[in-house]
C-alpha cells in the first residue's frame, strides 16, 4: 500500500500536453499550413512522383486546371502558417517578464500558469488607499480577470496639488493599484513610484502622478490615461476610478457640524455619522457597472472605513449594481481602529456603517445583506508597538454575537506580516488565499 502514497512527478515537458496553453493549436494550424502549401506546390510544378500522390486529388478539380489548384493551396497554407507562428510568438513572448526569468522556469510552466490566471475568477476589488494596492498584489496571483475600482476623493498630497493645480481626478491610488498589479521587481514600476524629494514645484510629487497628469492633458481624458499608463507595466487585469466626475468629499458630524475635504474629515477629531459628496449625483466610470455585474467575486477593503470604501459607494449606481450582481462579496474589515474615523469600532460597527451608507430606497435589502461575509484578521502580535496606543489606535474587537445577528458570515484568519518591530500589516498573500478559499467554499454551497 506504500506505492500509492508515494507522489508521482511528472516530467516537466509533460506541461506542454497540458489543455489551454494555446500554443499547440497554433503549432497544429502551422502544420496544417504547411501540409496544404506543399500540396500547391506539387500542383504546380508537377512534381514526381508526389504529383501523383495528389493525382486522385486533383480529379475532384475536373473542371478548374491543376495550376489555379495549387496557387490556391499555396495561398491558404502561407496565410495558416503565418498566422500560426504570429501566435505562437504572441503566446510566448507574453510571457516573458522579468519575474519569471529572474525564477528560471521553463517556458511550459509560465504558459500554464498564464493559462489558470486567465482561467482564473472575474473579480472587482472596491476601495483606495493603501489597502487596495495591498489586496491587488495578492489577487494577481489568482487570477488575471481583475477590475480595481478606486476611490477618487483625495484632496491631500501630491495628489491634492495635482487635483487643484492641473484639475485632474486625484491620481495617487490610481497609480499605487497600477503598480500594484505589475510585475514588481520592474525598474519601470520603481520609476513609476518614484518620489521627488528636492525640486522647486517637484519636491514631494511621484513621478507616476506626474505621468498620469500628463498622460491625462495628452489623452484628453483620465480614464484613457490610466489605460495607456498600464500598458507600460503591462498591469495585470485594470484599474478605473469609481467617477470621472470632481467629487468632493465630506462629512456630517454628530454635533451637527459639517467638515469638508477627505484629509481633514479625520483631523476634526469627531464621530463621523455620514459621508457624503458634492455634486450628489456623481456617474460611475464607463465600464464600471459593467464589471460588477459580470464579476464571480466583489471584494470590498481593507482601508479607511469611509474616505477609501464608503466613498465609492456614494456613486448611487455603484452602490446598486452591487446590490443586483450576484457574485460572491466578501468585506476585508481593518486590523486595527483608525483615528478620527473608525475610535473604538468594533467589527460590527464597521459592518453596520456601511450597512446604513448603502441603503437605497428601490432595494428591498430585508432578505439579503450588501456582502455575505466579512473577512476579519485574529491575531496581534505580543510586541504590538507602542505607537498604536500612543496614537489611539487598538485592534478591532471581534464580536460575533453581534455579527451573527447581523447575518454576516464572519471570516477569521492571521492575516498579518510577520515582524519584529510589532507593526500591524496586512500580508496580502495570506489574504488573497483567505478570499480565495471562502470563494471556492461559497460556490460550492
Amino acid at each position: 500500500m506504500k506505492m500509492f502514497n508515494k507522489k508521482v512527478k511528472m516530467p516537466k515537458d509533460a506541461i506542454w500536453l497540458v489543455p489551454g496553453l494555446r500554443i499547440k493549436r497554433w503549432f497544429a494550424l502551422s502544420i496544417v499550413g504547411s501540409i496544404l502549401a506543399f500540396v500547391g506546390v506539387t500542383f504546380v510544378f508537377k512534381l514526381e512522383p508526389l504529383y501523383y500522390i495528389v493525382k486522385k486529388a486533383k480529379e475532384l478539380f475536373h473542371i478548374v486546371p491543376p495550376e489555379p489548384v495549387g496557387i490556391l493551396f499555396i495561398f491558404v497554407g502561407a496565410i495558416l502558417f503565418l498566422l500560426a507562428w504570429k501566435k505562437t510568438n504572441i503566446s510566448m513572448m507574453e510571457v516573458d517578464s522579468a519575474e519569471e526569468r529572474r525564477k528560471r522556469k521553463s517556458m511550459g510552466e509560465v504558459l500554464y500558469r498564464r493559462m489558470k490566471l486567465d482561467h482564473g475568477p472575474k473579480i472587482v476589488a472596491i476601495g483606495g488607499g493603501t489597502g487596495l494596492s495591498m489586496l491587488l498584489r495578492g489577487i494577481k496571483k489568482i487570477t488575471n480577470n481583475i477590475t480595481a475600482v478606486v476611490t477618487v476623493g483625495d484632496d491631500g498630497g501630491s495628489s491634492g496639488r495635482l487635483r487643484e493645480q492641473m484639475g485632474v481626478l486625484p491620481p495617487g491610488d490610481i497609480r499605487n493599484c497600477i503598480a500594484a498589479l505589475a510585475d514588481d521587481d520592474d525598474i519601470v514600476t520603481k520609476l513609476f513610484q518614484y518620489r521627488f524629494r528636492n525640486g522647486e514645484g517637484l519636491e514631494g510629487h511621484s513621478f507616476g502622478n506626474l505621468f498620469i497628469t500628463a498622460m491625462t492633458a495628452v489623452c484628453g481624458d483620465m480614464v484613457t490615461a490610466i489605460k495607456e499608463s498600464s500598458k507600460v507595466l503591462l498591469i495585470r487585469g485594470r484599474v478605473l476610478p469609481a467617477t470621472c466626475d470632481d467629487m468632493k468629499l465630506y462629512a456630517k458630524m454628530e454635533d451637527d457640524s459639517i467638515v469638508r475635504g477627505e484629509s481633514n474629515i479625520p483631523e476634526a477629531g469627531k464621530k463621523i455619522m455620514q459621508l457624503c459628496c458634492e455634486p450628489s449625483d456623481c456617474r460611475p466610470t464607463p465600464d464600471v457597472v459593467e464589471a460588477i455585474h459580470n464579476a464571480d467575486l466583489i471584494i470590498m477593503g481593507p482601508g479607511s472605513l469611509y474616505t477609501s470604501i464608503i466613498s465609492n459607494f456614494l456613486v448611487k449606481d455603484i452602490t446598486k449594481a452591487v446590490w443586483q450582481s450576484k457574485a460572491k462579496k466578501i468585506y476585508v474589515c481593518n486590523a486595527m481602529t483608525q483615528v478620527g474615523e473608525t475610535d473604538n469600532y468594533s467589527v460590527s460597527d464597521h459592518v453596520k456603517t456601511i450597512f446604513d451608507h448603502v441603503r437605497m430606497p428601490e432595494i428591498d435589502d430585508s432578505n439579503k445583506n450588501f456582502f455575505d461575509a466579512v473577512l476579519v484578521n485574529n491575531y496581534m502580535p505580543r510586541n504590538l508597538a507602542e505607537k498604536y496606543e500612543q496614537a489611539g489606535s487598538l485592534p478591532v474587537e471581534i464580536d460575533i454575537t453581534e455579527l451573527r445577528r447581523l447575518k454576516v458570515e464572519v471570516v477569521e484568519r492571521n492575516l498579518l506580516e510577520d515582524n519584529r518591530e510589532g507593526l500591524v500589516r496586512h500580508n496580502c498573500s495570506k489574504v488573497a488565499k483567505a478570499i480565495y478559499y471562502w470563494y471556492k467554499r461559497a460556490v460550492k454551497k
